[in-house]
């Protein structure tokens, strides 16, 4: 299986870990890291369930990683996320030292890998990771894309049912 076989099936892993973060409400945003061809972490966000603002997919995977390999030091893995990496992630993947980033789609508003800086490809850090972006990037944008659009649709709904009961307050 080449690279880009891989790193499709790994994708694809994090998809299944969004999907998750979607079924409890929260932003669909998964991540995986790899070692050596095998998943050893995995994670979903969890900002809205936990009330934590740091319980980012990525941040929990690099955490669980981190726990397995028993090192701070992820230096011969690969993080699978589904989003484009915040700049909180994108601190914390340069501090653990991983070697490899792959993403599935831009965020053009919070993205610190690609769309506002380039934190990942910063010389002046000591530490610099490869990129991949773009894969499965329709699939991983369609998730999110869709939860918002649903989430906009329910609190609409929610506003539309919340005037009627007021109304039918008043009209006692």
């Amino acid at each position: 299986m080449d690279q880009q076989q891989k790193d499709v099936r790994f994708m694809q892993e994090a998809i299944n870990e969004a999907t998750k973060a979607a079924a409890i409400g929260e932003v669909p945003i998964g991540a995986i890291v790899v070692y050596n061809d095998e998943i050893i972490a995995r994670a979903h966000n969890l900002r809205e369930t936990s009330q934590n603002a740091i319980t980012h997919a990525e941040l929990m995977a690099i955490q669980q990683a981190c726990e397995v390999i028993g090192s701070w030091r992820l230096e011969e893995t690969t993080l699978y996320v589904t989003l484009e990496p915040c700049p909180m992630c994108a601190g914390a993947i340069l501090q653990s030292r991983v070697p490899r980033v792959v993403y599935g789609a831009r965020d053009i508003k919070a993205g610190c890998v690609d769309s506002l800086y380039h934190l990942l490809n910063d010389a002046r850090f000591n530490h610099e990771c490869d990129v991949t972006e773009g894969v499965l990037a329709e699939e991983t944008g369609a998730l999110l894309t869709d939860f918002f659009r649903e989430l906009r649709a329910r609190k609409k709904e929610q506003k539309r049912l919340r005037k009627l009961a007021e109304q039918a307050h008043k009209d006692q």
